[in-house]
């Protein structure tokens, strides 16, 4: 559920209880909080110690419910979601919203790994397939990354609570690009970061948790980037195949960002992958353990 109080704070306090015992009655059981303008009661600020207080305030609060909390506009963590583990992610830095404000740059998410995310879970509320404002109406704001960009960012921006943040319709227009967010976890066994140069690229790994399944992000800057992938963490008793989700090859955030392909390819630990990302874009791989030889026999006739 959505709690967006636009900021008149004093009055979602006055009906949290009863905004949670309402979600406990529904079946819901994790909660985005939102704090869009300025703070009521007036003299008050994200950052001042009030909200600071208050953020803790809907943590325990929730807790007792137990129900998750996401946090927006929410000042940077602290280290207080091990104490509170109900207190599950936050934004609390500039998301993927600021990408329609034409106010992120595409190296936005090369950097964020190295700076927000020390801190602790992020949602960067990914996943939004069409960027174009115009087509909407008046506006004529742009996303600054490419479609396969936005499904990589699930891998690269960890959040254990993630979102699919664009309208059905546009999925369902991208229905082969959105099996990758169907597919994806929201949490993982093991992490590895393959490569990476903060405000160039990033190239992360990472293992499902509870499963032998592994999925691979890659963001990058305006420059573009390849990245040459050593797939040696793969157990070395299975075969895989691996479906890869890449920029098409005139792809570009500004000009072409929905320009993608999908291939799918038989890989084992000791393959090596060559994968090519456009200026603002990246790429998304999941790799799942073959289950019978007829699955090879059906891909080696694709």
């Amino acid at each position: 559920m959505h709690h967006e109080t636009t900021s008149s704070v004093s009055s979602y306090e006055r009906q949290l209880e009863d905004a949670f015992r309402f979600m406990v009655d529904n079946g819901y059981n994790a909660v985005k909080t939102g704090y869009v303008g300025s703070i009521v009661p007036r003299s008050e600020y994200h950052d001042g110690q009030w909200m600071v207080n208050h953020y803790l305030h809907v943590a325990i609060t929730a807790a007792k419910y137990k129900i998750m909390v996401n946090s927006h506009e929410a000042v940077r963590p602290t280290g207080l979601h091990r104490t509170y583990p109900n207190w599950i992610a936050q934004e609390s830095a500039r998301g993927t919203e600021f990408e329609s404000f034409e106010g992120n740059s595409p190296n936005h998410t090369t950097i964020l790994p190295f700076t927000r995310l020390m801190g602790g879970p992020m949602d960067y509320t990914p996943g939004i397939f069409q960027g174009d404002l115009s087509v909407y109406g008046a506006k004529q704001n742009k996303r600054s990354s490419t479609l396969i960009k936005q499904i990589a960012l699930y891998v690269t921006m960890y959040s254990p609570l993630q979102m699919a943040s664009d309208l059905p319709e546009n999925y369902n227009r991208y229905a082969d690009v959105f099996q990758f967010i169907k597919d994806v976890p929201v949490d993982w066994d093991k992490s590895l970061y393959l490569e990476a140069e903060p405000g160039e690229y990033i190239t992360v790994a990472r293992k499902g948790k509870n499963t032998d399944n592994w999925f691979i992000g890659n963001t990058c800057g305006e420059k573009g980037f390849t990245s040459k992938i050593n797939l040696d963490f793969l157990d070395s008793d299975k075969t895989y195949i691996a479906t890869i989700y890449a920029d098409g090859v005139d792809a570009h955030y500004k000009k072409n960002p929905q320009s993608y392909s999908i291939r799918k390819v038989i890989v084992t630990n000791k393959s090596k992958l060559v994968q090519k990302s456009a200026p603002g874009g990246g790429f998304a791989i999941s790799i799942f353990p073959v289950k019978n030889k007829e699955e090879i026999k059906k891909l080696k006739k694709l």
